[in-house]
């Protein structure tokens, strides 16, 4: 597939069969591996092949999935997992202990913030969080010896805020610490965070790479573009890690992130995507180009009908030229902004409900981006947790309505949209 278009490695990548083999990559549901020769799987474990010996380490499925989303997004090694928070625990656990410290931007989906916020400083790993729209000097005085990540989303969910990839690579490389991104909402289609910086890219598989939400998981994508080997910032990379027969992972060069991210922590906590689930995403993979595209078309149209709605007080999506971040989205993403966009009702949360409650078509479930349209009140519901404060502090307002835009008939959309406003 060397030198293939994205849109033909969305339908053909990383599974080539064989003569009498099945053209569809199959469902391997095995969790063991037979070998004849004890040395073979020997040589696995000492990673000197290629090959599998336990589903929980790794599955035909899995890497072909895996594989697929290393094509498209480049990088060294991808590592599915369980769900898309599994996939933020443990590239996070990869290089935190107890003592050191993330910088987070504080515009992140609500079980990101959580899981920072919350749970990590149970642990020992707090998190500094800073408004992306902040200065590049205010943000760096959040770092100390002990910063391990710098985190952000693409495109925050849900409020839609657009990553400077500039200014945050920026700080990561001037200080020596990995950049993590959540490239979840809009996909390597539309923009490949490796381009503009990022060392670690995170994905919610579970929403547009499946696109039909039948099928929960995650994947982090190690860019390979990390010197841990002249790094003093992370000793557990520079130290023989005596749970696997002393490996030394920064000797693995451009590998190493994604390979004590597989071999240490995934074999330790087990987060790993089931393979049935791998076969279902990978079938949704293949139409992935093509649904951008339409989720990005449906979507400015949304936005353009809802910005001039009399009953609508702000919408934010970076195809408005009167959105703040429009410059930054033509930017990084000139080919689409994907199917998400938030909006807020005049009425306050009351209003917001009137609005869901009235519409037709287009659901109120908690999830995004899929093929159908849905929307969401995340005040009440997916950062339900969070204090008003929080709320405020990661710019969610109780009036704010999600909505994923599908790619149904965008007038449908429209009118469904048209005849829920009527109501309030």
């Amino acid at each position: 597939m060397k030198n293939k278009k994205l849109d033909t490695i969305c339908v053909q990548g990383a599974y080539s069969p064989k003569s009498g083999e099945a053209r569809v990559c199959p469902v391997v549901k095995s969790t063991t591996f037979y070998y004849e020769k004890a040395q073979p799987m020997a040589d696995l474990f000492d990673l000197k092949s290629d090959g599998y010996f336990y589903s929980r380490i790794g599955n035909p499925t899995v890497n072909a999935f895996e594989e697929k989303l290393l094509m498209l997004d480049g990088g060294t090694g991808a590592i599915a997992c369980a769900s898309g928070m599994s996939a933020t625990m443990l590239a996070v656990l990869n290089v935190c202990n107890a003592g050191d410290n993330i910088v987070s931007a504080s515009a992140v989906y609500g079980g990101t913030y959580n899981l920072f916020s919350v749970t990590l400083k149970k642990y020992g790993i707090e998190t500094r969080f800073f408004d992306p729209d902040d200065t590049a000097e205010n943000i760096e005085k959040l770092i100390d010896e002990h910063t391990k990540v710098i985190f952000a989303e693409t495109v925050a969910n849900p409020t839609i805020v657009v990553l400077d990839f500039d200014k945050i690579a920026g700080i990561a490389k001037k200080h020596g610490i990995l950049f993590m991104v959540d490239n979840t909402l809009v996909t390597p289609v539309l923009c490949k965070p490796k381009d503009f910086g990022a060392n670690v890219v995170l994905y919610s598989s579970s929403k547009y790479l499946d696109g039909h939400a039948v099928a929960l998981g995650g994947a982090i994508v190690d860019c390979g573009n990390f010197d841990f080997a002249s790094s003093n910032r992370y000793p557990e990379f520079n130290t023989p890690d005596d749970s696997y027969h002393g490996l030394v992972y920064s000797t693995l060069g451009e590998k190493a992130f994604g390979t004590k991210c597989r071999v240490q922590m995934m074999r330790d906590l087990g987060a790993i995507m089931s393979p049935e689930n791998a076969f279902l995403t990978n079938l949704g993979m293949e139409t992935l180009a093509l649904r951008m595209e339409r989720h990005s078309y449906n979507a400015s149209r949304v936005a353009e009908f809802l910005a001039n709605h009399e009953k609508v007080e702000w919408v934010k999506y970076g195809s408005l030229e009167s959105d703040p971040y429009h410059a930054l989205a033509k930017k990084y993403m000139p080919g689409g902004q994907g199917g998400m966009l938030s909006f807020g009702v005049k009425g306050g949360s009351d209003a917001a409900t009137v609005v869901m409650e009235g519409m037709k078509m287009i659901a109120i479930v908690t999830h995004v981006a899929d093929v159908r349209s849905c929307v969401l009140h995340p005040a009440s519901t997916t950062h339900r947790q969070l204090s008003k404060a929080d709320l405020e502090n990661i710019g969610i307002a109780d009036n704010l309505i999600r909505l994923s835009v599908g790619i149904e008939n965008v007038d449908d959309i429209i009118a469904d949209l048209d005849g829920a406003l009527s109501q309030i």
